[in-house]
């Protein structure tokens, strides 16, 4: 069973919005709209594709457990993947593929199943 939101899907949507918007700029989102948005975006992930093998973690923001397989229970996960906030965004959102963030060093990814190319983008196009 996917996590329970805890992030109203209209502020969500809108905080994304507010961030893509801002990191097409060039600028930097305010704390508070970032955390937002990453919430509901690894909110959005957990709950398309619920499971517990592989941890997503945004930090200081958020992590979730995602796909089916072997849930990890106590200690570090054997599959992480790892990125700061406006990564997460632009991945969300399909401002940058999965493979690209990797290469440039963005996101760190650990063990088995953590490419989530196949995964994203999250928000439709045009929605945010």
């Amino acid at each position: 069973m996917p996590p329970r939101r805890r992030t109203d899907p209209t502020a969500g949507l809108s905080a994304v919005r507010e961030v893509s918007g801002v990191l097409a700029e060039g600028g930097t989102p305010a704390r508070p709209v970032l955390a937002t948005a990453v919430r509901y975006c690894l909110e959005e992930l957990a709950a398309r594709y619920p499971g517990g093998s592989v941890e997503v973690r945004v930090p200081p923001f958020a992590a979730v457990q995602v796909i089916e397989g072997p849930r990890h229970t106590r200690g570090t996960p054997p599959a992480v993947v790892e990125m700061d906030g406006p990564t997460w965004i632009g991945l969300a959102t399909g401002t940058v593929t999965f493979e690209a963030a990797r290469a440039a060093g963005r996101v760190q990814a650990s063990g088995q199943r953590t490419d989530l190319g196949e995964l994203l983008p999250l928000v439709p196009p045009g929605t945010a």
